[in-house]
């Protein structure tokens, strides 16, 4: 072909321009006619690029009809589609575009109704929203990228300066790998598009649905199957929670950035944001070197185990599991208890805290090394101070709430999923087993204990006192091996601190060996078939006990 040489070139004689953003159209357009380019449009664009002294003729006067439904069809025709996916080497296609008068289309631009602004608004409609749904833009899209080798195909204006450059040194033309990049970014802009309508659909719609299907045994509704027999309410509630889970899944993510190596220097890593709440990913950097894998990681897990606290807390975390904890009347008091607990671990550590960073924390977070710290803002004078630690990383996370959505899990040739664990506890949901009840001040530490505790691996246990820990056993598979391994590590004194266990006691030997240690009481799920043996072991010891019935597994 005398249009193609080698590196694939197709030159664009005939461009269709339909774009909801119009940013940086007319200066694209007037490049586009400076090369002799055809321009084709429709309804506003078409209106924008003559006020702009721009010939362009109507996709109407092409297509022999005019623009109707309200503007939901004008672009859907065979004279369109026809023009984009006619392959340019095929006979057969050459010979239908001639007979049926089709002119081949070289380039689409087109970018997509603002489905995602228009729900993003508060108060906006459903009817709204559908009006929002773009179908001729998709299948021109579409259409266009499927046909790549002789297509180009603009989906977004950030394309346009590069675009226009090329064009311009190659007299027209596009490369073979310049609209085969373009496809790929066509088919995912489709994605992430039909993606955001399914999230805003389904809880809008497929609630009232599943309320009709409910009393039905095995009814498929939208793709989920409904359980036979559950009230209307239930079911609503259910899909509303993340507990009832669609057949077919499909979550969106967009690459944030990519990084040094994964988990360790001979993996590659990237760092992708899922289209769910704000959370770690879209922390903001304030100083510091490049964030690594495991700095997200860890990070995360420490903001996650702050939020979980309204007091003001500090969390010091080494490997996901926390080396210190700590709740105080002031972030500097809280860092300091938490520091105490393993100062030794919490060198080289990732620090978070729920509160604004002051400078007094700042200033006392500089005294030993740590890698990173994560907060919902910062002082201005604060971050003068850290960031003279040339080296640690200082995250601006916003909000300190508990993260909500869904929790994904990887596994070889799947994905686990389920709703996040934002369980709390309230001192009204303890059951006192033993003869003696915990006292005030105990009842205080318990509940500091079991919020730690829900963020350790398990099997995990916490020795704790009100608003400090004093020692932590993580990820031991044995119960009492964390027993032991938490009352051996600790820095401060056990006697007198109460201990917290993620789930029940198997056997009475973990209750024994924590009574040597001078705990005077325990917080556990309960639930064993030796529940009994327990509770009589820790009437034995004189030890008070509280059971929760709510298990916090973490692996």
């Amino acid at each position: 072909m005398d249009e193609q040489n080698t590196e694939g070139l197709r030159h664009i004689r005939r461009a269709l321009l339909s774009v909801s953003d119009k940013t940086g159209l007319v200066d694209f357009a007037r490049a586009l006619r400076d090369l002799g380019v055809e321009l084709l449009s429709t309804g506003g664009t078409a209106k924008a690029l003559r006020a702009a002294g721009l010939e362009v003729r109507d996709v109407s006067e092409v297509t022999g009809f005019p623009e109707m439904l309200d503007g939901r069809v004008k672009t859907l025709h065979p004279r369109i589609h026809g023009g984009i996916l006619a392959v340019r080497d095929n006979p057969e296609h050459a010979r239908a575009l001639e007979e049926h008068q089709i002119g081949p289309i070289d380039m689409v631009v087109v970018n997509l109704y603002p489905f995602e602004q228009t729900v993003a608004r508060a108060g906006v409609t459903l009817e709204e929203a559908v009006e929002q749904i773009d179908i001729g833009g998709p299948s021109m899209v579409r259409s266009a990228a499927k046909n790549f080798k002789d297509v180009a195909v603009v989906a977004s204006p950030d394309d346009y300066a590069l675009l226009t450059e090329e064009l311009q040194r190659t007299g027209g033309a596009l490369s073979y790998n310049t609209r085969r990049r373009l496809a790929l970014g066509a088919f995912r802009r489709t994605s992430t598009y039909d993606s955001a309508i399914f999230a805003y659909l389904a809880p809008a719609v497929l609630p009232e649905m599943l309320a009709n299907a409910a009393s039905r045994a095995g009814a498929s509704v939208g793709g989920l199957t409904v359980s036979g027999g559950i009230p209307i309410q239930r079911a609503i509630d259910l899909f509303r929670s993340g507990e009832v889970f669609p057949d077919l899944a499909k979550w969106t993510m967009s690459r944030h950035s990519e990084l040094r190596y994964g988990e360790n220097p001979h993996q590659k890593a990237a760092l992708y944001e899922t289209d769910e709440a704000t959370g770690i990913a879209q922390a903001e950097v304030l100083g510091g070197k490049e964030m690594s894998f495991n700095n997200y990681v860890d990070a995360d897990a420490a903001w996650q185990l702050v939020c979980d606290f309204e007091e003001t807390a500090c969390a010091i975390i080494k490997h996901m599991n926390p080396a210190g904890v700590g709740t105080a009347a002031t972030l500097e008091e809280a860092y300091r208890r938490a520091l105490a607990t393993d100062p030794v671990s919490a060198f080289g550590g990732i620090v978070a805290f729920n509160r604004k960073v002051d400078e007094a924390s700042a200033r006392a977070l500089t005294e030993i090394f740590t890698e990173v710290v994560v907060a919902p803002d910062f002082e201005e004078a604060a971050v003068e101070v850290l960031k003279s630690k040339k080296n640690l990383r200082v995250l601006r996370a916003g909000d300190a709430r508990q993260p909500q959505g869904l929790d994904f899990k990887r596994v070889t040739g799947g994905m686990l999923v389920q709703t996040r664990d934002t369980h709390r506890l309230g001192r009204e949901d303890l059951k006192v087993v033993t003869k003696r009840a915990p006292t005030d001040e105990e009842f205080e530490a318990l509940m500091f204990a079991w919020t730690v505790c829900k963020h350790t691996k398990s099997n995990a246990i916490v020795y704790a006192r009100a608003g400090q820990t004093i020692g932590v056993g993580a990820g031991q598979m044995s119960r009492v091996d964390s027993v032991r391994i938490g009352a051996m590590r600790a820095q401060l004194p056990v006697e007198g601190s109460v201990l917290a266990s993620d789930a029940f006691f198997p056997f009475r030997d973990g209750l024994d060996e924590a009574a040597k240690h001078g705990i005077t009481a325990v917080i556990q799920p309960g639930g064993s078939v030796r529940d009994a043996e327990t509770i009589a072991a820790a009437d034995e010891h004189g030890l008070a006990m509280v059971l929760t019935g709510v298990r916090h597994f973490r692996h």
